[in-house]
């Protein structure tokens, strides 16, 4: 051993190699059905004033008839930006709440007589059944993500929104999956009416990982935040930036996992998923 670092390519090749024989996913042009991203969708306006643009839609992840259109239990997930000054709507979400990951800008977010600031990670749990605006207080674009999730019969919305600052919320775990450093935003107990799980990953650099599969029951999506980093699913790789999301694809044959091969950045991913049939709270 010379002790010289060990090429990144190399250390890829070798994570890579158990699954050179596994089941090929169908093609390349296949796998990327369930890669989105925001920046390749056309706009639309909601709440009065919000422009979304789609990057996950709903479809069927067992044979997607359009790019994205993979989610099976959420009803939509996008990139939205309000413009400096403006605000939305009264909005009261009726059957669905919204989790909002605020990107970048300066605002307010009013619920149920409360007010709270908003800026780069800041996350709000919007509860259904609650009017509520959003107002951007800067000179620049208030930039989020939007994730709209039904909710179901029998379901106890949360009576405020609940506003989480990722700044001071502290690590979960460090060593998941072989080296994702996770902070937990929002989970079932928390006032989630379908989702099970709203997460934080960040992947030091030369890390990889653990690959597993994509069960049929699970709806798993992954989001770059920030750096670029590779996606692996099945045996494709992708190179995922800011922005661009996949959903694994559910059919027990193709392993997915990230690799940062940066050697001095860290990668940050949004995560969200739906595991398994579970009784809501009532």
């Amino acid at each position: 051993m010379t002790g010289r670092m060990i090429p990144p390519s190399l250390v890829l090749l070798a994570a890579l190699s158990p699954f050179a024989t596994a089941q090929e996913v169908g093609s390349n042009a296949y796998v990327d059905m369930y890669f989105g991203d925001w920046h390749a969708s056309a706009p639309r306006v909601t709440h009065g004033s919000l422009e979304e643009r789609d990057i996950l839609t709903r479809g069927d992840p067992f044979k997607p008839a359009k790019k994205g259109a993979v989610l099976r239990y959420i009803d939509s997930y996008s990139h939205a930006t309000l413009a400096p000054h403006a605000s939305t709507n009264s909005t009261r979400l009726e059957g669905k709440q919204e989790i909002f990951c605020f990107l970048s800008g300066q605002g307010t977010a009013t619920a149920g007589g409360d007010t709270a600031d908003i800026g780069p990670n800041t996350w709000i749990l919007m509860p259904a059944s609650l009017a509520f605006t959003i107002k951007n207080t800067g000179d620049q674009p208030l930039a989020m993500y939007l994730i709209t999730e039904p909710t179901p019969k029998g379901f106890r919305p949360n009576p405020k929104m609940l506003v989480r600052d990722e700044n001071t919320v502290p690590i979960t775990s460090s060593n998941g999956r072989w080296a994702h450093i996770v902070k937990t935003l929002y989970v079932t107990e928390d006032g989630l009416g379908t989702l099970q799980s709203v997460l934080t990953v960040v992947l030091d650099p030369l890390t990889i990982g653990q690959p597993h599969e994509g069960y049929h029951d699970v709806e798993e999506v992954w989001t770059a935040m920030e750096g670029t980093s590779l996606a692996l699913v099945g045996p494709f790789l992708r190179r995922q930036g800011p922005g661009v999301a996949y959903l694994h694809p559910p059919d027990n044959l193709a392993p997915h996992t990230n690799v940062n091969y940066s050697p001095d950045e860290q990668v940050k991913f949004l995560y969200f998923a739906w595991y398994n049939p579970h009784e809501p709270r009532k």
